[in-house]
């Protein structure tokens, strides 16, 4: 019987973690919150996507019907509840948990909040248009914003529940863009420019999550870029280091190569 793997997260190094394991000889599950991100996941012969938001129990009850072998933590460095969810899970359950950490983006020239509430105050004392880019869980957070109506345009997932949220709190439809990202330095410019942003706020979502391109993007259309800081230093395992444990693991061991295991904390 094969080994199983499950996969939760629907982020872009995610999928690159899912087209990497379609050659291994495991049985792999990957869980995602929406339908729209089952839909950006390609198919391939030895996976079952779940499109499911799973609170604890529902985790645990996964982990007692699948027993996986180990369990990859692939969330936004922003899913900290997520994050914190699924951890328990596999702690009363047993199971190896993996997590994979995104890293964060390099130091620059740029405004750096702790919170969205920081980020909020720190707008109602500037002047001048907004270009949001933290997606629409937070949008409700914005509209704290003094004209927040006029002053801000926003980018999220093309998603008709997102676009109804940020419709229903108040923001104009020609100040809303729905589209899939991450997006190159030259088009994050362009909108810049569209919108006469004098500043962009954003996350820091690292190299994969197209944050230099933001960063570069903001210096050239002559914006000043406001990132949320990620809270507190995540502990976990790199890109590189996830494929290196899969491959000895899985592929080696399917090949009756004989290797000492490495155990990822």
């Amino acid at each position: 019987m094969k080994p199983v793997i499950w996969l939760i997260g629907g982020t872009s190094e995610g999928r690159r973690l899912i087209k990497e394991l379609a050659s291994y000889p495991v049985q792999l599950f990957v869980s995602v919150a929406t339908q729209y991100g089952a839909a950006l996941i390609e198919p391939q012969d030895n996976l079952t996507v779940v499109a499911e938001r799973m609170d604890e129990e529902t985790m645990r009850a996964f982990l007692r019907q699948h027993r996986p072998d180990c369990v990859i933590d692939a969330t936004h460095p922003y899913a900290t509840v997520v994050t914190a969810t699924v951890k328990a899970a596999c702690e009363k359950e047993g199971c190896h948990y993996l997590r994979l950490v995104r890293p964060a983006g390099e130091s620059g020239n740029y405004i750096t909040v702790h919170d969205f509430g920081e980020a909020v105050e720190l707008l109602n004392h500037l002047e001048g248009n907004i270009f949001l880019t933290t997606g629409s869980k937070n949008l409700p957070d914005f509209t704290a914003v003094k004209d927040y109506a006029e002053r801000i345009a926003l980018r999220i997932l093309p998603m008709e529940s997102s676009l109804q949220s940020a419709l229903s709190l108040g923001y104009k439809p020609a100040h809303i863009v729905c589209m899939q990202g991450p997006f190159a330095r030259d088009l994050n410019i362009a909108m810049l420019k569209k919108f006469g942003s004098k500043y962009m706020v954003t996350k820091d979502s690292g190299s994969v999550g197209g944050f230099e391109e933001k960063a570069e993007a903001a210096e050239a259309a002559g914006a000043r870029l406001i990132v949320i800081g990620r809270s507190g230093q995540e502990s976990g395992a790199g890109f590189s280091e996830i494929i290196a444990y899969l491959r000895e693991k899985y592929k080696s061991a399917a090949s009756g190569i004989v290797g000492e295991q490495q155990c990822l904390e």
